[in-house]
């Protein structure tokens, strides 16, 4: 094994390091990280839990401006999500989608209407022909989770209190010849559930 390779090998990305790294690549908006093809450096022990909270070993990190600045940074390649820099990629771990919707704001009414969703990092993203909100169901218990993609591959899970606000908003509509509840954005009819199955 040459020297280079086992160097490699010992030296382990850390949460730091690569945001040292994010913030030297920014320069005004999110980075362009579909661009960059670094060396991948394994995984970080790094989690986002279902409800939006960034782990690093285990602990919360308790920084909002450190969670926001890796979030720019975080990539969906294929079934992995990465944390990407010019330099370095590593792999973390996500329970379910890596983003929160806390709160949305909806304007205008009926086919005209707009949903914009904000994120517990700070995204704002309006549902759409290119930001579609999908809804998943237990299979067990018939409990929704609903979604909506925010960028790239990633998706927002939208909050228990903003998907019951938008219950309220709804709207029958046929879709692919049956009669849907659902949700208008951005031109788009969104299906949630069987006009059938609602009680």
């Amino acid at each position: 094994m040459a020297k280079g390779e086992m160097t490699q090998k010992i030296v382990k990305p850390d949460p730091e390091g690569l945001a040292a790294s994010a913030r030297a690549a920014q320069k005004g908006g999110l980075p362009p990280v579909h661009l960059w093809n670094p060396p991948d450096c394994g995984d970080l022990d790094m989690r986002i839990a279902r409800d939006g909270t960034w782990f690093y070993l285990g602990t919360p990190i308790g920084r909002p401006e450190l969670v926001r600045l890796f979030s720019t940074i975080l990539r969906k390649d294929g079934d992995r999500y990465v944390l990407v820099t010019p330099v370095e990629k590593v792999g973390i771990q996500v329970d379910d989608a890596p983003f929160v919707a806390v709160d949305f704001e909806a304007m205008g009414e009926g086919d005209a209407q707009d949903l914009t969703f904000v994120t517990n990092v700070g995204d704002r993203t309006t549902a759409g022909p290119d930001h579609p909100i999908r809804v998943t169901r237990d299979p067990e218990t018939g409990e929704p989770s609903p979604y909506v993609h925010v960028r790239a591959d990633l998706e927002a899970l939208i909050d228990r209190k903003s998907f019951y606000r938008l219950v309220d908003i709804g709207c029958h509509r046929d879709h692919e010849g049956a009669s849907w509840f659902g949700l208008m954005s951005g031109g788009v009819f969104f299906p949630v559930i069987p006009s059938a199955e609602l009680p």
